[in-house]
């Protein structure tokens, strides 16, 4: 009955990398409401597959083109998904993200590092607005670009400084609903619209600028720094995990080690 299995060393690779591929999907949507379709279609491609070891014709038949049609519904279905995969994919493996990618063998790693004078303006900024309980989100580029993002807010360029952030987040301020941008250690742009992330694992006592923090973070290699207008409490955000800080040496450190 099963005398079409032939396994072969090219075979065993075969699955092998198919487990990895299905192992990094599963990394990407997991906490989403992705999560449990995405383990319905394995379900039903290994129904398929049983099916049609067993030779039952008309039900393989079925299955194989429900599994056939269904990839357009797929793409449909996990667009979001596809596109933070191959964000993902560009930014670790090719850009370099927090690793030393391709580009970075050949060409040299590009240094993101944030001079004393810029992280003392940052953190002074955060620890006023969080004292005042000021709302604030702010994005800092690494390696990925963030033209899609700066291209949605009110151009800036300008040093960073202290003031300016805060009269940026103040409340009445035209530019303070929205995410402000770093790029090279100066502020390209304000009231800039983030992605948001569609998480379940967020707690939801967080507000929109830390689901959008997170959304954006999950997307990109940048990492964002949030101020709660509830609580005060300044959260740094990196990879899509969000984690309060306790202190403002715990922030410097965070922002030192995101770039390296």
């Amino acid at each position: 009955m099963f005398d079409f299995v032939h396994i072969s060393a090219i075979d065993i690779v075969d699955i092998i990398l198919v487990g990895l591929l299905v192992y990094q999907i599963y990394r990407l949507i997991k906490g989403t409401a992705a999560l449990n379709i995405f383990l319905g279609i394995i379900i039903l491609y290994i129904t398929w597959f049983i099916v049609k070891a067993l030779n039952m014709s008309l039900l393989s038949a079925i299955l194989g083109q429900v599994l056939s049609v269904g990839v357009i519904a797929l793409i449909i279905l996990f667009q979001q998904e596809i596109r933070r995969f191959l964000i993902h994919l560009g930014t670790r493996y090719v850009n370099g993200g927090n690793r030393r990618g391709l580009t970075g063998a050949i060409f040299g790693h590009k240094s993101t590092s944030v001079p004393l004078e810029v992280l003392e303006e940052i953190t002074q900024a955060c620890r006023h607005m969080s004292e005042t309980k000021t709302g604030a989100l702010i994005v800092m580029s690494h390696t990925s670009s963030l033209e899609f993002i700066i291209e949605t807010g009110d151009l800036i360029d300008a040093n960073i400084n202290r003031r300016l952030i805060e009269n940026i987040f103040f409340k009445n301020a035209p530019l303070h609903d929205g995410a402000m941008v770093i790029v090279n250690n100066r502020i390209i742009a304000a009231r800039c619209t983030l992605p948001m992330s569609e998480s379940q694992n967020i707690p939801a006592h967080l507000g929109m600028r830390h689901r959008a923090a997170a959304g954006l973070t999950e997307e990109t290699d940048a990492s964002a720094i949030v101020v709660s207008e509830q609580t005060g409490n300044i959260s740094f955000v990196k990879n899509g995990e969000i984690k309060v800080m306790g202190s403002l040496t715990e922030l410097r450190l965070a922002i030192e080690n995101a770039g390296k």
